[in-house]
């Protein structure tokens, strides 16, 4: 199998050189990442002229299809450089699943080139915010991202604490000193986020969204959400429910 892969690669660098084509150096193509990586408005014209470029790969015969696999490729790459940046990992991933979404129901050339465009500039946008925050100690780093990812459970401060190899109450005051707000606090604001985000842009009932997010009912969820947004959930989706946001 490795003399046969061999054997086609060779082949295809004596047909590239045959008809005098070549891929970007590459120093060039990593400037972009390195310009996003740094929240570098750069980014945007320099990827833009990368993937326009004579240069960019042969990846299909049907020309919609070769563009729509080198911006995948793209956002691969711009994933994992925003996330070195700065960006929260799970924020820049989900983005990427959902503009390779987009990609994938694009119908012209120029629709993908927008969208390439658009994509650069969110996370360019995105890491450079990122940047602006506090820089937050490796614990109450870990301390968010697992929040973030377990809002769906019970969460203990206790279990935090062991996690991360602090006195829970040390924790408690270290996490209140950096992030301004007390760990159980910031707990529930991360919840009402998600709720907030729920409500738009899911289909998912009041009851079920109070579930998922671990409330003890859908009263305590209701009286929480109120406390936060000054309406209950059922007024806030039917204000903000953006139905064209799941077809998009």
């Amino acid at each position: 199998m490795k003399e046969t892969m061999d054997k086609q690669v060779a082949y295809l660098e004596y047909i590239n050189r045959e008809n005098s084509f070549h891929h970007h150096r590459y120093d060039s193509e990593m400037l972009q990442y390195e310009y996003l990586k740094n929240g570098d408005p750069r980014a945007i014209d320099e990827a833009e002229r990368m993937i326009r470029s004579a240069e960019t790969g042969h990846l299909s015969d049907d020309p919609l299809k070769n563009l729509l696999y080198l911006c995948i490729c793209n956002i691969t790459l711009v994933t994992r450089f925003a996330i070195e940046g700065g960006m929260d990992a799970e924020k820049a991933y989900n983005a990427s699943d959902l503009y390779i979404r987009k990609y994938d129901k694009a119908r012209t050339i120029d629709e993908i080139y927008a969208l390439h465009r658009e994509m650069t500039e969110y996370y360019v946008k995105a890491v450079a915010a990122a940047k602006k925050e506090t820089v937050y100690s490796k614990q109450i780093v870990l301390c968010m991202d697992y929040i973030q990812l377990h809002l769906h459970e019970a969460i203990v401060v206790r279990e935090l604490a062991e996690m991360v190899g602090l006195n829970e109450s040390y924790l408690s005051t270290l996490f209140k000193r950096e992030t301004g707000v007390p760990l159980t606090e910031y707990v529930i604001l991360k919840r009402m986020e998600a709720a907030e985000n729920m409500l738009k842009y899911s289909d998912f009932s009041l009851s079920e969204i109070s579930d998922i997010l671990n409330f003890s009912s859908y009263s305590h969820f209701a009286r929480t959400f109120r406390k936060y947004y000054d309406t209950s959930p059922k007024e806030y989706r039917n204000r903000y429910f953006r139905r064209t946001a799941m077809t998009e």
